[in-house]
Parts: C-alpha cells; sequence; structure tokens
C-alpha cells in the first residue's frame, strides 16, 4: 500500500522549501479525465485540471498512445541538434490554427514562463527597443523577466528583488472594481508621459482573460484600443494565451473572441495535455527577427510533448471541445446564478466559454475569506477548486472540456453544498 498523504506531507515538509505553496495536502495517486485519486483512496472531482493543463482530462487515451508510441522511437534528440518531423508538423498545424492572416511561425520551448521570455526577446529583436508594458493582475510566469512582466506582488514577488528593468504597470478594466476601458487606455497613455517614451516600447502584453488575476475579460473596445495604440507606435502586440487557449473559452484562442490581431501569441499549459510543451507563435517577419541560435533550448518541443500535442489537437477537433466548452460555461453559469437569490457574496459570475469564475463580495468589500471558505468546503466534500484574484476572493472553474455530463452535475451540486454551508 502506499505512503498516505499525512505520511507524505510530512515527508514534504522536511524535504521540499516553504516557497513552493500546496493548494491542498492531499496526494495524488492516479487520475481518469475528470477525477482524481488521492493516496487515501479518495476521489475527488477535479475543476483545477493542473491550472489549466488538461482540457482533454487526465491520461486521455489518444493522447496516451501517441506519447506511447513516441516512446518505441526515440525520447529526446534535441530539435537543434538533430530534428524531427513532428516539430515542424505541430509548427504547421498551430500556423494555421492561431488567429492571424498573414503568414506565421512558431518554434516550441517547455514552459509558458519560458514562452513568454522568448516572446519578449523576439519583440525586442524585431523593434530594436526594450520597454515592455503589462497590466495590473497579470500572470506571466515566476522567472525573473515573467515575474517582472506578472502584476501582482504577494506571493510572486516577495524578497526576490531587484527584478529587470524597462517593465512597466498599466490598469487593467475592471467594471466591478471600478476601472473603466477610459481608464485602463488613460494609465497606459499616462505611462507615456510619465515613464517611458511609446518609441522606445518593444512590446505589450496581454492576458486576453486574465487567468490569476481573476478570470477578467478583456472589454472589445480595450484591446481594439491596445491595437490601434500598438499600430501608432509600431509597438508589437503580444497576447498570452497560455491559460486561454485550446478551447477552454469556446474557441481555439481567446482572440478569436474580437476583431483585431495580435503580432504574437504565446501558449502552453493544455497544448501538451499534460505533457510539459510551450510555444510562441507570431507574424513570420517578427519571429524571424532573432539571429540563428538566438532561440531554442535543450528541451524545448520535446518529442514526448510534440507526440502529445499533435493527438490533443485531434481530440479538440474530433470531439469538438470548442462547443463542449460554451455547453459546459453555460451550465456552470446558470447554477451559479440561480444562487444569487440565496447567496449574497456572489458579486459576479463571468468568463467565456468554461472559463468561469464567480467573484465574491462581502459588506460591499472583496471577501477572500467566503472564497477560502467555499474552496475548503468543496475540498471536504470531494471537489478540487482553485481560487484566484487580486483579493484572493475569486473561485475559478477549470474542470476537462471532457467531463461526463453525469460528472458535471454531481459537482455543481458538490458546489452548491459548499457555498451554502
Amino acid at each position: 500500500m502506499s505512503e498516505s498523504s499525512a505520511g507524505w506531507d510530512k515527508r514534504r515538509l522536511a524535504a521540499t522549501p516553504r516557497g513552493v505553496g500546496l493548494a491542498t495536502t492531499v496526494f495524488a495517486e492516479r487520475a481518469r479525465n475528470a477525477e482524481i485519486w488521492d493516496s487515501d483512496g479518495r476521489r475527488y472531482i477535479d475543476f483545477a485540471s493542473g491550472i489549466a493543463v488538461l482540457n482533454t482530462g487526465h491520461l486521455h487515451p489518444k493522447v496516451k498512445a501517441a506519447v506511447a508510441a513516441q516512446l518505441e522511437h526515440f525520447s529526446h534528440s534535441c530539435y537543434q541538434v538533430m530534428p524531427y518531423g513532428g516539430y515542424v508538423e505541430l509548427a504547421e498545424r498551430i500556423n494555421a490554427l492561431v488567429p492571424i492572416a498573414a503568414a506565421t511561425k512558431t518554434f516550441f520551448v517547455t514552459t509558458g514562463a519560458e514562452a513568454v521570455e522568448n516572446a519578449v526577446k523576439i519583440a525586442r529583436a524585431h523593434t530594436g527597443r526594450s520597454g515592455v508594458i503589462a497590466f495590473a493582475g497579470g500572470f506571466h510566469g515566476r522567472t525573473m523577466m515573467t515575474m517582472a512582466l506578472t502584476g501582482k506582488v504577494s506571493p510572486y514577488k516577495l524578497g526576490f528583488g531587484p527584478l529587470p528593468g524597462d517593465v512597466y504597470h498599466a490598469p487593467f478594466p475592471n467594471a466591478l472594481h471600478r476601472v473603466s476601458v477610459d481608464d485602463a487606455v488613460a494609465g497606459l497613455n499616462a505611462l507615456f508621459k510619465s515613464s517611458i517614451e511609446a518609441a522606445r516600447v518593444a512590446a505589450i502584453i496581454v492576458e486576453p482573460v486574465q487567468g490569476e488575476g481573476g478570470f477578467n475579460p478583456a472589454p472589445l473596445a480595450f484591446m481594439r484600443a491596445l491595437r490601434a495604440i500598438c499600430d501608432e507606435h509600431g509597438i508589437v502586440l503580444i497576447a498570452d494565451e497560455i491559460q486561454t487557449g485550446f478551447g477552454r473559452t469556446g474557441k481555439w484562442f481567446a482572440m478569436e473572441h474580437y476583431d483585431v490581431e495580435a503580432d504574437l501569441f504565446t501558449m502552453a499549459k493544455s497544448l501538451g495535455g499534460g505533457f510539459p510543451l510551450a510555444g510562441v507563435c507570431g507574424r513570420a517577419e517578427i519571429m524571424d527577427a532573432p539571429a540563428a541560435g538566438g532561440l531554442g533550448g535543450t528541451y524545448g518541443g520535446s518529442p514526448i510533448g510534440i507526440a502529445a500535442a499533435l493527438a490533443v489537437l485531434d481530440v479538440i477537433t474530433e470531439e469538438k471541445l470548442c462547443e463542449r466548452a460554451e455547453v459546459l460555461g453555460g451550465k456552470i453559469k446558470r447554477r451559479l446564478a440561480s444562487l444569487r437569490a440565496d447567496i449574497p457574496q456572489i458579486a459576479e459570475i463571468r468568463g467565456p466559454g468554461a472559463m468561469v469564475a464567480v467573484e465574491f463580495f462581502d459588506d460591499g468589500k472583496p471577501s477572500a475569506a467566503f472564497a477560502a471558505k467555499v474552496k475548503n468546503k468543496a475540498l471536504d466534500l470531494g471537489l478540487l477548486l482553485l481560487s484566484c484574484g487580486m483579493h484572493g476572493n475569486v473561485i475559478r472553474f477549470l474542470c476537462p472540456l471532457t467531463i461526463e455530463d453525469a460528472l458535471l452535475d454531481e459537482a455543481l451540486d458538490l458546489l452548491e453544498t459548499a457555498m451554502r454551508a
């Protein structure tokens, strides 16, 4: 019999640093689609998906088979040393999917933070400029550059300074928190007057729907304003689609909800179906700016991750998971809306497709305590949830898009019980 969760947690405290924070102290033993079992044999419905990694569920049979088949050939050669066809095939397929009308190119790395770092490198090489603008509440990673871009101090930046320079933050629109589109655009223009001239800005990076920031969708007017500002000043617009990509919002990419195009896209998480893989895709003339050898990495575009991703794209297409995301999200939102009369703490229900969140206020103020109560009670009942938001008062829902209808209904019943507790 395996070690109990309590036993593993005791060993964890002695063996790993406190900086690796845990959402739970139950230890995973096995998983299938939208269910996961801990080392004590208890089953949970997974509404976290490894933080938006498992749009196709835990160990989808087609993804598992693709990885097994690749292992019969080779596990690694380093693409820059001896390339392989799967990398090129996946780049071709991503180029065809990304919502950019012009010719595009793609390259692969291992993690989302690595994708963001490389997008900044590419933008700087293309423009010959150094400045980068990100937004309050945005999350782009935990490396030094991506930590600088992330628009939240605690816990991501505490004690880690100084951070890379020439990174600036502007407000992100959020009507519930009284930041209008006009406010956000004014804040961006104020940066050009007070902190960095527009002619020195290489890129503006934005999440079409903020992830860690609370599942806040960028309003259409704001995205249009960003595109206009970038066009006026020759700035590269980077869409960080690491959490929003591959069907989560009801589209392959969240930028498809807008009538404007980004210049570069970063992607990771659900691209690999549970195997580490990330990438940058963008306009060919921008992607070609770095010199040969300026991009890459030993494990970038791992043959295992590539094989998984090719299967993921097939699954999303064959199982119509973009359409499925709309169905799932609608069902979650309707259940949450039915609770508003009885649960006054529900301040807002939002998000496109199955990228749904509920934000809690108490006495007119953000309530992290209520969100924590719901999350903890849900875990006790067997439902795994994640919180987010600048105030920690948002619960986000990230069930696999492959979740069975009966399991979704069970999860929503557990959620309702947790919210009424």
